[in-house]
């Protein structure tokens, strides 16, 4: 398992400690909604399926569709320099990064909002 996949499932589980996880499971259909892409999944959904299914689409819209996965980014707000220092070995790994990165971003939404709202 690389080191990405790895703190994907850490956030999703750090999410469901601060009794986030929801939140941030409707932040990703949202945002995803927004980007013209279907996550398909629900809200009864384990942190390893959702962490899963974001990857697979991202891989997906790397590799059939970059202005939707373009798009994705800008949608989700990840930052172009996540990448620059990275090392990727293949496609795989650079999507775990991207999943990683989208995680992140979605949570700190979550916490944002809640913060202000």
């Amino acid at each position: 398992m690389s080191e990405d996949h790895v703190n994907s499932i850490r956030i999703l589980h750090k999410a469901q400690e601060e009794k986030r996880y929801t939140k941030l499971v409707l932040q990703l259909l949202k945002d995803f909604q927004l980007a013209n892409v279907s996550l398909g999944i629900t809200l009864l959904v384990t942190p390893e399926e959702v962490k899963s299914a974001v990857h697979e689409k991202v891989y997906y819209l790397h590799m059939e569709k970059f202005d939707d996965y373009l798009n994705l980014m800008y949608v989700v707000d990840v930052p172009e320099n996540a990448f620059k220092n990275g090392s990727y070995s293949d496609v795989v790994d650079f999507t775990e990064r991207a999943t990683y990165h989208i995680l992140r971003r979605e949570l700190e939404k979550v916490r944002l909002k809640e913060e202000y709202d």
